[in-house]
């Protein structure tokens, strides 16, 4: 008999607002739509480079479950005793430079099921070390021995720069997994939806962060090293209104599949 599995995937949690903003809102969130696994992306978490131990520790107190990867998500080094355990709720990509695939796939248990969770990444980002695998071939090896069929869900997140990228990957998925989860824009896309074969698919869910900045990066650090080329670092924004981007997915526990997406997308103008 099939059940519905309710999973919540959240968009890059950016830096100390991210995590505040999810901290306000995600316990009121798992409890008006009742979900029973909670997702999010982890590769901006600590001051928009990686995840240190410490805030994964924040995050799972708030209630989230698995922390998907990304370009950053071995730059803190300490993550990587977790990334190399398989029953820790950590991923960095299947294919990231100076990873192991095996940090990119782990199945987590479930009242309702087993779940795989796979992350991996597009092939363009600035400043990456190396060539990355290609992200199909890299996903077609991880699934060799698995069937969307044979678990409660199978949810892929893929953390790429292009949106031909994110899109095609939905496509050239469908109906082999239950959602494919883009993001690393930190701006949510209108495109939410069940593909034709039963996945579920975004193009980019968004962020967790400051809304009025770039990306959740001070607009004032941005501007005047585009307008006057001034050499500086990225300054989290840590003022107000906040945002909280993501998505709400439901699957069928009999087939693997999706029934349903739902974005959502808030504003919180003061965090207590």
């Amino acid at each position: 008999m099939s059940q519905t599995l309710r999973f919540l995937y959240l968009g890059d949690v950016m830096g100390s607002p991210g995590r505040r903003v999810v901290a306000h809102l995600l316990p009121k969130l798992k409890k008006k739509y009742k979900v029973d696994l909670v997702l999010a992306q982890a590769e901006n978490v600590t001051h928009g480079k990686g995840m240190a131990p410490h805030h994964m520790r924040e995050l799972q107190a708030v209630g989230v479950d698995i922390f998907t990867g990304g370009n950053h998500s071995i730059e803190q080094k300490q993550l990587v005793t977790l990334l190399q355990d398989p029953n820790q709720s950590v991923l960095a990509p299947i294919n990231q430079p100076g990873g192991e695939p095996s940090w990119g796939l782990k199945t987590f248990a479930t009242p309702k099921g087993d779940v795989l969770a796979i992350s991996v990444l597009g092939t363009t980002f600035p400043g990456m070390p190396k060539d990355i695998d290609n992200p199909l071939k890299a996903v077609d090896a991880a699934l060799k021995d698995a069937t969307v069929a044979s678990y409660a869900a199978i949810i892929v997140n893929f953390h790429g720069d292009l949106s031909s990228e994110k899109r095609v990957a939905g496509y050239y998925l469908d109906g082999r997994v239950s959602a494919v989860i883009g993001d690393h824009w930190h701006v949510p896309t209108a495109d939410a939806m069940v593909l034709p074969r039963g996945t579920a698919h975004i193009t980019d869910v968004g962020m967790c962060g400051t809304l009025h900045s770039s990306l959740g990066v001070s607009l004032d650090a941005i501007i005047s090293r585009w307008r006057d080329g001034i050499k500086n670092k990225n300054e989290i924004d840590e003022h107000g209104p906040y945002q909280l981007n993501a998505v709400v997915v439901d699957c069928d526990t009999k087939t693997g599949l999706a029934k349903a997406i739902k974005p959502i997308n808030l504003t919180v103008e003061k965090l207590g």
